[in-house]
């Protein structure tokens, strides 16, 4: 009995002092859970905002979004890119027909279509318009209208078109700048000619950039969201949609291998398509404000080579003479983080914040320069260098000529021997961009005609009877003299 008792009050001591030490140990030490973790991690998130529909439902979404995604059926004829090689090639199609598949027979292709209001006006892409003779909309309740072309912008890949109805179903703008990496979606859209077909998925990314766009002017613009919600052949031209059923893309691409769904598709953020549309119905073109700088995305490797503190942004490797940028005081090195208070992290980011403003709209851009933050307001140009917006159909001398002309600096005067000229700082879509005339080039006469400034090259050439040509003279600041006959 003796020896039950000492043991009972040997382990009784021994917990007591056990619970002691855990008590002094827990006073000096911070035990974290899992499970608190995550409560600290997602603090910052508020979750009473973040509503799951009950079994993790689409209804709503396709319910409101479904009758406004139409489908678009075109009829085209394809270029003849090829003429026969020789006569046996040539009778060999004359009786078979062509083995290429060169032909210039109507062809058909089909796409989709969203329907931003009750009167009619369509959304899609250019590429499922493009060429088109004959544009067939179907709406979901199967009635078939013909569709009119209203306009179109390639740099984003864009298409308005227009039906002569009202009282249309029509899917709501949302803001996809507010959309998140993991927000569910929905792809609404018509692949492979199933109509009216609504896949789900997630935002993978934003601000994607894949490099499928091609512009004459260099003025592509790609800022895709991306989403695994799957998209196929058909799909182009139709809606990518939050739960709440607004409209926060305008489904464009898909990444494969094969051209069909692999995993990715993407799609034209709302906040670029609502600008695009309202300057194709408002201005019946598109109205780009440009800041005319050369960026480059901000990476670890880059802030070495240019011995800069690394900070997240983009970097300015170049700055055209006379234009926005250059006349907010923006330099080659500098980095810009912010415009309109929008935080800056990427290229196409930069090129999509941009291309939703005009010419003449203001930009506030934060900047940093040489470890110093920076703030300036920079007022946008058109491609002709001006703040005004371009007129449709403009055959002003500049509008033709399709370049930014500068007067030449004293330096260059002096290097070069020239008493003035003309400098071709920035080329655009134009006669001098058709003649081969590279950036640099400075005119110095025009049909034997003395230039001494930009002022003179308007001059000369608005006195020119249309329909002829021009023999423009100058020289390149490497010395090379040219010579380039312009038809006008």
């Amino acid at each position: 009995m003796n020896a039950t008792l000492k043991l009972a009050a040997l382990s009784l001591t021994s917990a007591i002092l056990a619970i002691a030490g855990y008590r002094w140990i827990d006073s000096s030490t911070t035990f974290i859970s899992s499970e608190h973790q995550q409560q600290v991690a997602l603090a910052k998130y508020d979750t009473a905002q973040v509503i799951v529909p009950e079994g993790l439902n689409f209804l709503y979404a396709a319910d409101v979004t479904t009758p406004a995604v139409v489908h678009i059926k075109t009829t085209y004829i394809p270029e003849t890119t090829r003429a026969p090689k020789n006569r046996q090639e040539e009778m060999f199609r004359y009786f078979y027909g062509d083995p290429y598949g060169y032909s210039d027979q109507p062809r058909e292709a089909s796409g989709s279509g969203v329907i931003i209001t009750g009167e009619g006006y369509i959304v899609t892409n250019n590429h499922v318009v493009e060429n088109a003779t004959k544009i067939q909309v179907v709406l979901n309740d199967k009635r078939t209208f013909e569709g009119k072309l209203i306009g179109t912008d390639p740099t984003t890949d864009l298409a308005l078109i227009k039906i002569e109805e009202k009282g249309l179903p029509f899917v709501k703008y949302g803001n996809s700048d507010v959309v998140r990496v993991g927000e569910w979606v929905l792809a609404v859209g018509n692949p492979f000619n199933l109509t009216s077909t609504v896949t789900a998925g997630i935002i993978s990314a934003k601000t994607r950039s894949i490099n499928i766009l091609r512009d004459k002017d260099n003025l592509a613009i790609e800022s895709f969201l991306q989403t695994d919600a799957v998209v196929n052949p058909g799909n182009s031209g139709g809606a990518l949609v939050n739960l709440k059923g607004e409209l926060i893309g305008i489904n464009t691409a898909i990444a494969s291998p094969t051209g069909a769904y692999a995993g990715y598709s993407f799609a034209v953020p709302v906040s670029l398509v609502k600008k695009v549309i309202d300057d194709l119905i408002n201005y019946g073109q598109v109205q780009r404000g440009l800041l005319g700088i050369v960026i480059q995305d901000m990476t670890t490797e880059l802030a070495k080579e240019k011995a800069v503190e690394f900070v997240q942004g983009v970097y300015i490797n170049g700055v055209n003479q006379g234009s926005a940028a250059d006349q907010a005081g923006i330099k080659i090195g500098d980095i810009v983080t912010e415009i309109n208070g929008i935080t800056i992290s990427s290229t196409s980011q930069l090129q999509e914040v941009v291309a939703r403003y005009r010419p003449g709209d203001k930009l506030n851009i934060s900047y940093i320069r040489k470890e110093k933050e920076y703030k300036t307001t920079a007022v946008l140009k058109n491609k002709l260098g001006e703040t005004a917006l371009v007129q449709k159909d403009d055959h002003s001398v500049k509008a033709k000529l399709g370049a930014d002309l500068q007067p030449v600096v004293s330096t260059e005067l002096s290097i070069l021997e020239l008493s003035g000229g003309a400098k071709v700082v920035r080329l655009y879509s134009g006669k001098l961009k058709e003649a081969g005339v590279r950036e640099g080039f400075i005119i110095t006469s025009i049909d034997k005609k003395p230039v001494r400034s930009p002022e003179d090259v308007i001059k000369i050439l608005e006195t020119t009877s249309s329909g002829g040509g021009v023999l423009m003279e100058g020289i390149y600041p490497d010395g090379k003299r040219e010579y380039y006959g312009i038809g006008w």
